[in-house]
């Protein structure tokens, strides 16, 4: 260990570093972001660690979800414990649009075979979530 405690010219000519203050670090979050607030009638932004994000994985890019979108359906990959008030609670959260409707499914994972090797994949939930009439969501706008 002796050769990384070893002294050079250049550490004698270096400025000691100064410590930092850990009093001077501590600030409150809600206080650096205590005057963001959305316009009237913006869409609020999504906000990491919420229950909408943990309920809500990802929505369904699918052709038959892209055709079921064409009659106000559109279809997500859920958490297998949420139910379907949670879901609706979540879409109103994220997307700012009250479903009318939740249905929800239970897709049990296929047997896999890699050679003597027998795998499974994961249990999924759906929820296909329905809308009124002249509302939308816009999930499939880069795809």
């Amino acid at each position: 260990m002796a050769l990384f405690n070893k002294k050079t010219d250049t550490d004698d000519k270096q400025p000691a570093k100064e410590a930092v203050k850990p009093e001077a670090k501590a600030v409150a979050t809600k206080d650096l972001y205590a005057g963001d607030k959305p316009a009237k009638g913006a869409v609020a932004k999504k906000k990491l660690g919420t229950l909408a994000d943990r309920l809500l994985l990802k929505p369904v890019v699918t052709e038959k979800a892209t055709n079921l979108s064409a009659h106000n359906k559109y279809v997500f990959l859920v958490s297998k414990n949420a139910n379907k008030i949670e879901v609706a609670k979540a879409i109103v959260a994220v997307y700012g649009v009250k479903p009318t409707d939740v249905n929800m499914l239970n897709i049990k994972g296929k047997k896999v075979y890699r050679g003597r090797t027998v795998g499974q994949r994961s249990d999924m939930r759906k929820a296909i979530v329905t809308l009124a009439k002249g509302d939308s969501i816009q999930i499939y706008e880069g795809v």
